[in-house]
């Protein structure tokens, strides 16, 4: 369906767009996508705060295929009108990891239906799907917004561990970022755990289990290190 603000939108993104940051996207950031224009991500934030929350034009934007608009909007979507079908549909149009882990982190994660996608993608194949799995169990951790427990990241820790040895960059990455946020929550038992799980993968044969876990317990001794909020020195 098509949205009247739609071409008001594009147009907004086009003149305030850089070749130089369209450029420099796949070379410098990793970030390959058929169609973009070249915005920063500040000039989204800012196109984002002009147009306001807006579940229908957030899909129309989607549904125009360029990077920038599906990033704008994440950012203008309403988590409580999210179904699981239009997850599973973002989630299949991810082309680059950047559109991946920012749908996660400004929306995805605030949508009551994401823990129960967390599993669902963790058994796909594709990178980016996979990708999408561990960083939204990322953003769960770290935002905390859907009240899960530890239960519910214990499971993603054992889901952690099964994907560890995939070697495909975009997935390990991910894995990582959800074993170090898991690992970075209040509780006791998740930081035991995490802690458990990254050294079990760095004592790993394989290579990508390996880096994973060292990386995670470097990243843990690094927090453990630093004092605590209101400790004297």
């Amino acid at each position: 369906m098509s949205h009247p603000r739609v071409q008001e939108a594009l147009g907004w993104l086009e003149a305030n767009s850089s070749a130089r940051i369209r450029e420099e996207m796949g070379p410098r950031y990793g970030i390959v996508t058929d169609k973009a224009f070249g915005v920063s991500i500040a000039n989204m934030q800012v196109l984002a705060r002009q147009l306001g929350r807006d579940h229908g034009l957030a899909q129309a934007l989607w549904d125009t295929g360029w990077y920038e608009a599906r990033m704008v909007a994440c950012m203008i979507d309403d988590p409580a009108r999210v179904t699981p079908a239009q997850m599973d549909a973002w989630r299949a149009d991810f082309d680059n990891w950047g559109i991946a882990d920012t749908v996660c982190f400004k929306l995805f994660d605030q949508v009551p239906h994401a823990p129960a996608k967390v599993a669902q993608w963790a058994g796909l194949n594709d990178e980016m799907g996979r990708r999408a799995a561990f960083a939204l169990l990322a953003c769960l951790a770290l935002h905390g917004k859907a009240g899960e427990g530890d239960a519910f990241f214990i499971e993603g820790l054992a889901l952690i561990e099964t994907a560890a040895t995939d070697d495909r960059n975009f997935v390990r990455k991910g894995v990582n970022w959800a074993l170090r946020a898991i690992g970075g929550k209040k509780s006791p038992a998740l930081r035991a755990a995490a802690r458990e799980t990254a050294t079990r993968l760095a004592a790993a044969n394989d290579k990508t289990p390996r880096w994973i876990g060292k990386d995670a317990l470097r990243a843990f001794a690094k927090a453990d290190a630093k004092p605590s909020k209101g400790a004297k020195s």
